[in-house]
């Protein structure tokens, strides 16, 4: 009976999202088909797509496992994903970004970029970014479902990540950013029912909203002794202030995500699938709403997961997991929802799984098409450049697949947290520049970028330990995990370090050199 249930429910889905694959694949003709959905999406299909694109696995699992050691005050987060994510990107940059896009004929973002500041430096110096800066998110979103698949179904977990990568390559590279937007749209609607439902359940479970989050107050005491030693206080307080906990929650996990959404490409490029301000406007409460389930729902189970292990088993959540945070959220699933929630909850994932990586994948397929390909040989688009593109998408599934093999335990979180920053780094001050600065110069920018690229990229190899340690380089070639050993600052996120000192570098640069031709800057702000 159960896998007659199982098997039932995954052969609907997966029709459901073939057939999505296959209306989108019909009407994909052209480049700004593949790369920008033609430019008439629907609203809706817009902001559910944006929704389930920015929350994936690696938030639901890979976050909401984190909240289960951090606690309550990850959902800081979801405040400011809300804040941020959505009523400011929409308001205050979708609206710019979409009638520049139009005025300048962009199809991807790093293309935007470039010829708001007239050079091609630009373009493809943020394709190689993305390229390959972004398998590490990818790989990322590939681990959280992978361990969810292998947690609840049993299966090996190599067999789940490498099915994975396959179905999600198949349908972006044939369908495009249509494929992508259309089958986000569906997977988007799953997600928001299957983590209403585990929202309702785990309070169900623990006696009502009051009742459970009281306990898990009760139970600060038991805080882990190497937690409470760098500065965790409880799961509903925020840690000491100024310590390396309370460093690695705010600046990582709640600035690195909260801001970096602004400047992630394969968020940015749906703000030009549509065709007016008006489509913008009514997607705002849609993707609000939705991200404050999905966020606000994974945080909250995971921190409470505390409560319902230690009733069941006697430990806490990370002690439960056996140390990896990764898993908390699949073994709380599978070991308090009924076996039906389980399969229906692994489609969930699935879907949010599929989304993210779905973009990813697009956009790191355009970024070597579009932005690199295009850009350093000159050419001038056409079917050579989707070739290019779908075979860029190729790479970064086998690359992203590789990456799940090689990364530490631990890593889903984090890696996504260390890409926004990243980006962060390399395009927030140029985006915010593109939009409202036009004293801005090419010069100052691509200084600006530049300087926030290499800084966080030395700061992430070689000075925070989270991601020093994991990838090791610092170690092979200095010998030692980072090259600071003191705290706070080896717990500092680069996002701190990397754009702030973007910030300085272009305005001061800006500030030096010869403002842009007015005749560009009024085809750029057009109506505007």
């Amino acid at each position: 009976m159960d896998v007659l249930l199982l098997s039932i429910i995954v052969i609907a889905y997966m029709l459901i999202i073939g057939y999505t694959g296959y209306v989108a694949w019909k009407r994909t003709k052209t480049a700004e088909d593949f790369m920008v959905a033609g430019r008439t999406t629907h609203p809706y299909i817009m902001a559910m797509s944006y929704g389930a694109t920015f929350i994936s696995t690696a938030a639901i699992v890979g976050f909401g496992g984190v909240a289960g050691v951090y606690g309550m005050g990850l959902l800081w987060l979801t405040v400011l994903n809300i804040l941020v994510g959505i009523f400011i990107a929409f308001v205050f940059f979708g609206k710019k970004t979409r009638k520049m896009g139009h005025n300048l004929k962009a199809l991807t973002f790093p293309e935007f970029l470039s010829r708001r500041f007239d050079s091609r430096f630009i373009q493809y110096f943020s394709g190689f970014v993305i390229f390959l800066g972004m398998p590490l998110y990818a790989s990322a979103v590939l681990i959280g479902m992978a361990r969810f698949v292998e947690t609840t179904l049993n299966i090996d977990y190599s067999i789940a990540l490498v099915g994975m990568a396959l179905i999600v390559a198949l349908y972006v590279i044939f369908g495009g950013i249509k494929g992508v937007m259309y089958t986000d749209a569906v997977q988007g609607s799953i997600m928001f029912f299957g983590m209403l439902f585990l929202l309702f359940g785990i309070y169900y479970l623990l006696g009502g909203v009051v009742e459970a989050n009281q306990a898990l107050t009760n139970i600060s005491n038991l805080v882990p002794p190497a937690a409470s030693a760098t500065g965790a206080t409880g799961w509903t307080t925020i840690p000491a202030f100024g310590s390396p906990f309370w460093w690695t929650l705010v600046s990582t996990l709640i600035l690195g995500v909260g801001i970096g959404v602004l400047s992630q490409p394969q968020l940015i490029v749906r703000f030009m699938t549509v065709k007016s301000n008006k489509e913008l406007n009514r997607a705002v409460l849609v993707g609000g709403i939705f991200i404050a389930l999905m966020t606000g729902t994974a945080f909250i189970v995971g921190a409470l997961s505390n409560v319902y292990f230690l009733q069941t088993t006697g430990q806490i959540s990370i002690a439960a997991a056996a140390g990896n945070a990764d898993k908390i959220i699949p073994l709380f699933i599978a070991t308090a929802m009924p076996l039906w929630f389980a399969y229906i909850f692994m489609i969930t994932l699935i879907s949010a799984a599929m989304s993210t990586l779905s973009a990813q994948f697009h956009v790191q397929g355009t970024a070597l098409g579009r932005d690199i390909y295009e850009t350093l040989f000159r050419k001038k688009g056409g079917p050579s450049t989707v070739v290019i593109a779908r075979g860029g998408i190729v790479i970064a599934v086998f690359i992203a697949v590789i990456l799940g093999f090689l990364l530490p335990a631990n890593i889903v979180a984090v890696g996504t947290a260390l890409w926004f920053s990243l980006t962060a780094a390399a395009f927030l001050t140029m985006y915010v520049c593109a939009c409202y600065w036009k004293r801005a110069t090419t010069t100052g920018v691509i200084a600006g970028m530049v300087s926030g690229t290499m800084v966080s990229v030395f700061w992430l190899l070689f000075v925070y330990k989270k991601s020093a340690v994991a990838l090791g380089l610092s170690n092979f070639l200095t010998g030692q995990p980072t090259l600071i050993t003191g705290m706070p600052w080896n717990t500092i996120d680069p996002i701190v370090i990397g754009l702030p000192v973007a910030a300085i570098v272009t305005v001061v640069i800006t500030l030096l050199t010869k403002p842009m031709a007015k005749e560009h800057l009024d085809k750029c702000f057009e109506g505007m």
